[in-house]
This record gives C-alpha cells, structure tokens and sequence, in this order.
C-alpha cells in the first residue's frame, strides 16, 4: 500500500470512529420539535404526546418550538436554516405537503429524511343521519346536481378530498363551503348548512355517538376499524384516498447513527400503551405508528398527489 492510499484508509477510518463518537454521545443537550400548530391543536397534541415517552427513551429533555404561518412554511423554512445534527425535529403533516406542492416554502422533499408516523387519520364524508340510505345513494345523488360540501380549508386536504371524490366518481363538482373549525362544521352540519362534511372522525365524535352525523365513505385504503361498516372510497371504485397524517422528519443529512437512533426511540415511545391510549381516544388504533419506511413513501405519495390535485383543480399552474 502507497503513502497515499494509506492515508484515505486511515482518513475513513477516523471519520467512521468520529461518527460512532457523535452517535454515542448522542443526545447530550435538550431535542428541539419544531411545530407549526398552535397549543392545544391536533399537531401539537400528537407531538406533545409522542414526545411524553420519547424523552426517557433518549435519555434527554424535548421542547416545542412553535413557528406559525403559511401553512407550515415558516416552520419549513425556519427547520431548514438548522443544523443536521438531530437536536432538532420537525413535525410534518398533509398541510406542509400542500404548502410544498404550490411551491411556499424553501424545503423540498430532497431535504427531509423521514423518522417516525405518528397519525395517520382518513378524511370521513359525513352526512346528517337518515339524509341518504347509504354510499350508494350518497354518490348517486351527486350524478346530476352537485351538493354542498362543508370544510375547513381552502386549497388544501379538505376540499381537495371533496373535489377529487367528486371528480373520480364522474360526480357534478361540489360546492365548497369553508367553516373556522371541525366543531362549527360539525353544529352547522347538523344544522343543515351544507349537505355533507370532510371531517375526521375526532372532529364529530361526540355527534356521530349521539345518532346525528353519520360517516358516510371514508377516504382511505382499508376500512377504519372504528367504522368498520362504512366504505372506503376504492371499495366503490372511486381511487381516491387522503389522510390527516402527522409525523416527524429530521434533515436529510442527519448521520445515519443519529437518525436510526430518533426513529428507534419514537417508535417504541409510541408503540407504548400511553401514545396508544391517545390514539384510541381520538378514535385511531395502532396501525397509525409507522416507521421511516412506510412513513417515507407515504411523503412522497402525499406531495405528488397533492401537487396533482391541485394542478387539475386549478389551483397551481
């Protein structure tokens, strides 16, 4: 062996012996979760919940570091400006991939390297109960005039389901009618304002248990174990399948020792029966845990469809 040669074989050696250092130092100060969700919100539940275990499993103190606006953008953009050194988490949901498929944010998909799913909550049509006797007439009244949608977005996951559900099953394009929240979409629902609501199943639980909203499809690829009698979408012949996820990513170039170390360490806090208990109170169950994997091509699907829906929609060009 060369002078040369030996010098690469003892340059990568030191730099692997440095990297196994870092990773068994790993974590000496306080994680970061970077979230874009006021308190008291779905996402800064799930990440206050994930986080309850998740600390004793790293040994470490964790923080939310609240970054409102744009949809996700602020935190995207504020995330990216960070260190790739695993002292900093981002929570990720449908809404930052809605924001990073028009393109509002500096953080593409290259920058992200999936850690953990946390939620993964279909959107439910619902009717008022007793307004149609099942799926099928759901969808059958919407062939020739269209129907009211109730939602609490514009641009984004709510009428998107509505208007992809609408336009996959050869339905007339509905009419979308944005409220401030699921509780007021819920009372209005009830109320007879639209004729049906996108919503998740946390959002009307309290009216579906008292008999006066009734879930009629749900968009996603397997029934819900909570509604295990009502149909998805696919089941219909309708390809359409969205979900409230939330999740966490950490920089793309995040050492391998590190990231592998977060994802071990959220996966068993939420596997445990505390995050599981939430997940049951909110009507989920233990399939909405996943790991980088699953949680990685459900990313990529989510920002290729989303960017989709909304270009035949018109929404971005």
């Amino acid at each position: 062996m060369n002078l040369k040669s030996l010098f690469v074989c003892i340059s990568g050696v030191a730099a692997l012996s440095a990297a196994a250092a870092l990773a068994d130092e790993y974590p000496s100060k306080t994680i970061e979760v970077v979230t874009h969700a006021g308190a008291g919100g779905g996402t800064d539940v799930t990440t206050r919940m994930m986080m309850l275990r998740a600390r004793r499993e790293l040994g470490q103190d964790m923080v939310v570091v609240n970054k409102r606006g744009g949809g996700g953008a602020a935190a995207m953009d504020y995330y990216v400006t960070l260190p790739a050194d695993g002292y900093t988490i981002l929570t990720y949901t449908i809404g930052h991939a809605a924001t990073m498929a028009k393109g509002k944010t500096q953080m593409d998909l290259g920058d992200m390297r999936p850690i953990a799913r946390g939620t993964d909550d279909p959107q439910i049509l619902m009717v008022r109960c007793g307004a149609y006797g099942s799926a099928e007439e759901f969808v059958e009244a919407q062939m020739e005039d269209p129907i009211s949608y109730g939602t609490t977005h514009v641009a984004n996951i709510d009428d998107v389901s509505a208007f992809m559900f609408t336009t996959k099953g050869g339905m007339a394009t509905p009419k979308i009618v944005p409220f401030d929240g699921g509780g007021e979409l819920a009372t209005q629902l009830i109320a007879g304002a639209v004729d049906a609501a996108v919503l998740n199943l946390a959002e009307a639980s309290a009216q579906i248990e008292a008999g006066e909203i009734c879930p009629i499809v749900v968009l996603a690829d397997e029934r819900m174990a909570a509604l295990a009698d009502v149909k998805t979408a696919k089941e219909m012949g309708i390809p359409v399948s969205f979900s409230t996820v939330r999740g966490f990513v950490v920089h793309s170039d995040t050492p391998d020792e590190i990231a592998e170390k977060i994802e071990a360490a959220l996966v068993k806090a939420m596997n445990h029966t505390v995050y599981q208990s939430f997940l049951t109170a909110v009507g989920l169950d233990s399939t909405s845990v996943a790991g980088s994997e699953v949680w990685g091509n459900q990313i990529g699907t989510m920002v290729t469809d989303m960017e989709s829906a909304l270009k035949e929609l018109g929404f971005i060009e």
